[in-house]
């Protein structure tokens, strides 16, 4: 009988749910058009009408008031070849892999390599426009940001104002490793961006991209902030400095070189990359923000060249598997893993496990930021840092000294450790063995290869053997940082020979 009832409950409750349900689904269509009246009727009184246009109208007035006031200060920028790039054509795009998979296998790479072999050859006349990018104005006298890849393959700049007078420009200084560079040009007149405070922009915040995409002169598309702090590993092939702004305002090849401008018409970033699948604006562009290409510029029109602050530690970032390890009680931050004796960290205090949380008042969360910041310092600059250390909040100041090729070498001082950056032992058989050479067990073996050194910007990898170095054959570590060192105090390159798997190769050090 107790069953029976729990059996009918069950039932009856269904019914009961069935009914109701019936009901509500059933009702749903004349409460959906009783809103949609309700609706219609509040928007269409003129009172709400007036209200949703002023909003809509305001929008567009400050739209229109960037792109006024930003317009007469962002330049288009035409590459042109010059006399020693005669005889030589612009860079060729091959086809796409995908489309090359669908043609018949006698159109191969050979057949395609041969037909832009071809067209190197042929003539290609001085003055010819090899390529364009954008740029904005930053100071009346002249001085102009675009990005490094905008103008590093040609001799010949023009510089493009909005009037469209052309006026010849050159280079003040680059910096492969942010993708900045500074022109000048001589005119009187020219109106200066005003600059921003990037670290101020949040994400949501509207922003309007200016500059020539496809050669469009004067192109103004409008987006949000869709993320901070994104690193790519595009610049340098990622041993560069990024700390990109994300937006999906539109950008498209030309674009790079050109302002990044907020609604209160401030310029917060240069734009310089695209994330796409086809080439064009797919939603998701890149910009470095100003306050990394400040320093930078401002060092480069001081001086020609960027000086940048060192300070002799290694950092990382904070995870799960550090924070497991050495038992840190942070989340995020700045981990330090190496402190070299005799350099700034080391001077001031720090030590191998230390979490920075600070710098100068600002939070840190990464160990990405604390580099580039550390790099945006000028030699002699003062960093107060906020650390963490076995739980205990501690306070240091920083003197930092200039980041130099000496200054990046101070990490190399371990047992196996080169001065390019990169630990080596002898190759034995058993290791060869293991790596799967054919052949005698000759050279040295890379086994680490350092962040930023002179091997990581050679793309020597883990598992590359360097047999030879100024053609000696190498047998030890000493031996190999004696011939860099005798290389290094003459001024002249060192000539390597490196073995990838079963394929040799040459390579040049300076």
């Amino acid at each position: 009988m107790h069953h029976q009832w729990k059996r009918l409950s069950v039932t009856l409750g269904a019914l009961l749910c069935g009914a109701l349900l019936t009901s509500v689904v059933m009702s749903w269509p004349d409460r959906l058009q009783q809103n949609r009246t309700a609706l219609a009727d509040e928007l269409g009184k003129p009172s709400v009408a007036a209200e949703n246009l002023a909003h809509a109208e305001g929008l567009s007035a400050a739209f229109r008031s960037v792109a006024d006031s930003l317009r007469p200060s962002v330049v288009s920028i035409s590459i042109e070849a010059g006399p020693r790039q005669r005889g030589r054509r612009a860079p060729q795009r091959g086809l796409p892999p995908e489309l090359r998979r669908q043609l018949p296998p006698w159109l191969g790479d050979d057949f395609f390599q041969q037909f832009e072999e071809q067209q190197q050859q042929q003539q290609l006349p001085e003055g010819t426009q090899i390529g364009s990018g954008s740029g904005v104005i930053i100071r009346e006298d002249g001085y102009v940001i675009t990005n490094n890849h905008v103008v590093e393959s040609g001799e010949a700049l023009k510089v493009v104002l909005h009037n469209g007078k052309r006026l010849d420009a050159k280079i003040v200084g680059t910096d492969p490793a942010t993708d900045l560079a500074v022109l000048k040009v001589e005119e009187k007149g020219l109106q200066a961006a005003i600059l921003g405070n990037s670290d101020d922009i949040r994400v949501g915040d509207w922003v309007v991209a200016i500059g020539s995409p496809f050669g469009l002169d004067q192109t103004v598309t409008a987006g949000i902030i869709s993320a901070k702090n994104r690193v790519q590993g595009i610049i340098g092939d990622g041993q560069g400095f990024e700390d990109f702004l994300q937006t999906d305002a539109a950008i498209n090849p030309g674009n790079s070189g050109g302002p990044l401008v907020s609604l209160r018409g401030e310029v917060i970033g240069i734009n310089t990359a695209i994330l796409s699948r086809t080439g064009a604006s797919a939603g998701i562009g890149f910009a470095i923000p100003l306050s990394l290409a400040k320093p930078v510029v401002e060092s480069i029109i001081e001086s020609g060249s960027v000086r940048r602050g060192f300070l002799g530690a290694q950092v990382g970032d904070v995870n799960a598997e550090l924070k497991d390890k050495f038992s840190l009680s942070v989340d995020t931050g700045a981990f330090i893993s190496t402190v070299v004796d005799g350099q700034p960290a080391a001077k001031a205090g720090l030590q191998p496990g230390d979490v920075v949380i600070s710098m100068d008042g600002k939070p840190v969360t990464s160990g990405t930021q604390l580099r580039n910041y550390i790099a945006s310092r000028k030699p002699g600059s003062t960093v107060k840092m906020q650390v963490n250390r076995s739980g205990k909040a501690m306070e240091f100041s920083v003197n930092l000294q200039e980041r130099t090729n000496e200054a990046m070498a101070s990490f190399n001082g371990g047992p196996g450790q080169s001065l390019i950056g990169a630990t080596l032992e002898p190759l034995t058989p058993e290791k060869a063995r293991d790596l799967e050479l054919s052949g005698p067990a000759v050279g040295l073996v890379v086994t680490k290869v350092e962040d930023e050194g002179l091997a990581a910007q050679a793309n020597i990898l883990p598992g590359d053997v360097i047999e030879e170095a100024s053609g000696e054959a190498l047998t030890s570590v000493e031996q190999f940082n004696t011939i860099l060192k005798t290389a290094k105090d003459s001024g002249r390159g060192l000539r390597l020979v490196i073995r990838r798997g079963n394929v040799r190769m040459i390579l040049v050090l300076r």
